[in-house]
């Protein structure tokens, strides 16, 4: 009998949970949902605006709207120098196997408002959840020091922002925020999240993607690098050797002129 009450009990929590992770749902909108990479791109951005649909009415608990935007990830090689005899020169490096080549977040409120520690850990939502370095050489006794750095670095760069406050979030209802895209974005899916919270727990996800490519002259220079490497040095090699030779005899005519 107590072990059926008890199996009773935690079918009843499961069903209740299950029931809170369908009371509010995300309705999103994108300004647009493909960008094109050409020779005059400097950059975009993207406008999320969307509403919370509910079955049932507000619940209790403060609301929170998390909005990220995770372009490609790739391993990256963080190295240290030190100066040695007047020299600087690589002396540690570590490489961190998974990072995104961009990463933007914004939310409705204070960090330590909207997401709790613990959802951060589940959800990889914050920069340092987003980046996986399993490990480093043994030499290394401070890797994570590599990690800080390669994200300082990228935040200096514009490629990792976090934007505490920057979502709009109206009546507990509707919702809009704009995220900036730099001009040296990778090529790929951006992978973009919406997640609502309550105090501080994830209560509802929704993800969709953002498709970026190069059309044109980029796109063709792109697949001549990877697919004929030799034909595209060659071809550089002549444009460099023209540009310089070009320049050389505009000076010599100004000169005489």
């Amino acid at each position: 009998m107590t072990c059926l009450r008890y199996l009773a009990t935690v079918w009843a929590f499961i069903l209740s949970a299950s029931a809170l992770g369908a009371e509010e749902e995300v309705v999103l909108g994108l300004s647009h949902n493909e960008i094109s990479i050409n020779t005059t791109f400097d950059g975009s951005e993207i406008l999320l605006f969307g509403a919370i649909k509910r079955q049932v009415a507000i619940p209790d608990g403060e609301l929170g709207v998390i909005v990220a935007i995770e372009g490609p990830k790739e391993p990256l090689n963080v190295r240290r120098k030190e100066r040695r005899l007047g020299i600087w020169v690589n002396v540690d490096a570590v490489e961190i196997d998974s990072a995104p080549s961009f990463y933007a977040v914004a939310t409705s409120g204070p960090w330590s408002e909207v997401l709790s520690e613990v959802e951060d850990l589940r959800h990889k939502v914050s920069i340092p959840r987003a980046i996986r370095s399993v490990g480093a050489p043994s030499t290394v006794t401070d890797a994570q020091s590599f990690t800080d750095a390669a994200i300082r670095i990228r935040t200096a760069n514009g490629a990792y922002k976090v934007r505490e406050g920057a979502v709009n979030l109206r009546e507990s209802t509707l919702f809009q925020t704009s995220i900036a895209l730099p001009a040296n974005l990778t090529e790929g899916s951006y992978r973009t999240r919406i997640l609502l919270t309550r105090e501080g727990r994830v209560v509802s996800t929704y993800e969709t993607v953002i498709d970026v490519h190069k059309v044109g002259m980029e796109r063709w220079l792109y697949e001549l690098s990877r697919n004929q490497a030799l034909l595209y040095g060659l071809m550089s090699l002549f444009i460099a050797i023209s540009a310089g030779w070009g320049a050389s005899t505009a000076f010599r005519l100004m000169r005489q002129g």
